[in-house]
């Protein structure tokens, strides 16, 4: 079992500016969320924990090891699949892979060829392993990317906004080979789309400037909510009026007409319950 701890961990760059506050964080095997909009410090702490940046304050610890310390006892062991996986060269699928692989460290041909080759059927694309990546569609330079970030037998992977642009088969798809791979490593899913956190995390947090303002399953959240929702169809007109007796989490259109979604303890006149949603628990979160 893999564990990363991030205790009390803050960061203040040069200028000034706080973009990390008392970060607690205990990450185990799985899939892990970290759910918040652009800009709320997700990049920073993923920077952090590989060691790209010292934090001001606090300790991180992979396995037992000082990552402030000594950054490469994570570096060693990390898979990284950013949102854009860089400029495709005009090279097929396994050379590229097979060149990624050396510069991993894997030296010998014959360690490099079997584990590149399961890793192809692993996102299967073995089929595709002459074409040049270049070529790919979004979800198969997705699943590309898992490929590669898997070079290596990694012990923690780092995923940014993996199913953006993907259309919904390439999501599911994705996501499943995300599910499949999680059993036996850390995958850390940053990410500003609730869609993906409620499809594949059993754990999960929300930042807010640097803030973790709440940590838990997914489940949990959603169960907290119940009985405390409650929407009504209003005119546009009627919103600044609302939003001042009640406590609006969300509004939304749907079919041209102005929904919203109040937190309460009780119903208000007009309102109808609400099944909650992990959509939901982020809105009310921020």
């Amino acid at each position: 079992m893999n564990t990363l701890k991030i205790e009390n961990v803050s960061l203040v760059y040069s200028n000034g500016y706080q973009t990390l506050s008392a970060i607690n964080l205990e990450i185990s095997n799985g899939i892990f969320g970290l759910l918040g909009p652009n800009g709320s410090g997700k990049s920073s702490l993923m920077k952090t924990i590989v060691g790209l940046q010292k934090p001001t304050e606090g300790h991180l610890h992979f396995n037992g090891s000082d990552l402030v310390k000594n950054p490469l006892s994570i570096q060693k062991h990390l898979g990284f699949l950013p949102q854009y996986f860089g400029v495709y060269p005009k090279v097929s699928a396994y050379n590229l892979l097979n060149h990624l692989a050396k510069l991993k460290g894997i030296h010998d041909k014959k360690q490099r060829k079997n584990q590149i080759m399961n890793l192809l059927e692993k996102v299967n694309l073995t089929e595709f392993k002459t074409k040049e990546v270049h070529t790919f569609s979004g979800g198969m330079k997705q699943r590309f990317g898992v490929a590669q970030a898997l070079l290596g037998e990694p012990k923690i992977v780092i995923v940014d906004e993996p199913t953006a642009g993907l259309d919904p088969e390439e999501r599911n798809r994705f996501n499943a080979l995300l599910s499949n791979i999680s059993e036996d490593i850390i995958i850390i899913l940053s990410t500003h789309l609730v869609e993906d956190v409620r499809n594949l995390c059993s754990q999960m947090a929300i930042i807010k400037k640097g803030v973790i303002v709440s940590q838990d399953s997914p489940s949990h959240f959603i169960k907290q909510l119940k009985g405390k929702l409650w929407r009504k169809a209003i005119e546009k007109e009627e919103l600044p009026k609302l939003e001042s007796q009640h406590n609006v989490i969300s509004k939304q259109l749907i079919e041209k007409i102005m929904q919203i979604t109040v937190y309460a303890d009780s119903c208000p006149k007009g309102f109808t319950s609400v099944n909650p949603s992990l959509e939901h628990v982020y809105f009310k979160h921020l």
